[in-house]
């Protein structure tokens, strides 16, 4: 079979350094953001880590004020476009309300999780958006294209959050089969090395989330961000018990948490909840115990955003030149 060509939307073109960062529940904010943004790779957030709701509106105003303030004084070196986060499941009561939020400030891109609706990708293609919708395998690569996606998000083995048991190589590999449009792997991604080693298997970009976490901008308390530096893969474990669905969380916040990270019980997927109530489970969840992929052995100390991405930056030279000159 061959390859069909490869092919980029405008918006995702003129993106400098080929990384997007993965919107972390909780922890993405305006602040961190921006700050992904401004040093040249996609920043992201999730629609729901806005709470109330109507803090939508004050975020995305801030975050599309300071972009633009930026790119007027320094249009050598404008920002990259940012993403926003939307939970295309049946539990989330405010889908349309942020989808209309969404449409208001024209966001760029539009990442969509736990399912692919139609409806919701066309609203997005309305006002002039790009659609990548995260997946686990194969099939369900398929049927969000069908339904609509412009690209995908490969969430392969070792990513922090929910996350497939995927190999990243399988996966790219059989997606590239059949799709040329964008394709952002994911999956313990945490060096310049790896950024590049993910574009040599054929993405186009790499998805990087745990990473971010351990920087100053985010909105994570100081003990998960020391943890995420002080661990490696041997702290990760991978469970359904707190939302429903297998993800990676590190196994020192589940002690902190008085359980046993080696004896976790199964959970029953359909109870998972992104209600936007207070007491709503996934949030609970996310808030006590911390997701985190396995990539974390190469973060070891926390700092800006944008030192993160020089370093990647840095990293990403030298593996090519090493690469080019063998």
């Amino acid at each position: 079979m061959t390859a069909p060509a490869r092919s980029l939307p405008p918006i995702l073109k003129n993106i400098k350094f080929p990384v997007i960062g993965s919107p972390l529940f909780i922890i993405s904010n305006p602040k961190l953001l921006i700050a992904q943004c401004k040093a040249g790779v996609v920043g992201a957030m999730p629609a729901l880590n806005a709470r109330p709701a109507a803090q939508l509106d004050e975020w995305l105003a801030e975050i599309t004020e300071s972009l633009a303030k930026h790119d007027r004084a320094h249009p050598e070196s404008p920002a990259a476009p940012f993403a926003i986060n939307q939970i295309v499941h049946k539990s989330n009561d405010r889908l349309e309300h942020d989808m209309q939020v969404c449409a208001k400030y024209k966001v760029p891109i539009v990442i969509t999780s736990l399912g692919a609706r139609e409806d919701v990708n066309q609203g997005v293609h309305r006002w002039g958006g790009v659609v990548l919708h995260d997946v686990i395998n194969n099939l369900f690569a398929h049927k969000a294209i069908e339904k609509g996606a412009d690209g995908l998000i490969p969430v392969a083995a070792g990513a922090g959050g929910h996350a497939s048991v995927k190999s990243p190589f399988a996966m790219v590999a059989e997606i590239r089969e059949w799709f040329g449009g964008p394709l952002a792997l994911s999956g313990a991604i945490s060096s310049g090395g790896a950024i590049l080693a993910a574009q040599a298997m054929g993405a186009d970009f790499a998805y990087i989330g745990s990473a971010f976490i351990a920087t100053e901008e985010a909105r994570a308390v100081e003990g998960y961000k020391q943890m995420i530096t002080q661990s490696d893969s041997d702290d990760i474990v991978y469970s359904n018990f707190y939302t429903g669905i297998h993800g990676n969380y590190l196994k020192g916040s589940i002690r902190n948490a008085g359980m046993d990270p080696d004896n976790l019980p199964q959970s029953d997927p359909s109870k998972m909840n992104f209600a936007s109530g207070e007491g709503a489970s996934a949030t609970k969840a996310w808030k006590d115990i911390w997701g985190c992929g396995q990539g974390i052995g190469a973060i070891r100390e926390v700092m800006p955003a944008a030192a993160l991405v020089a370093r990647f930056k840095r990293e990403y030279a030298e593996a090519k030149a090493r690469i080019c000159a063998s």
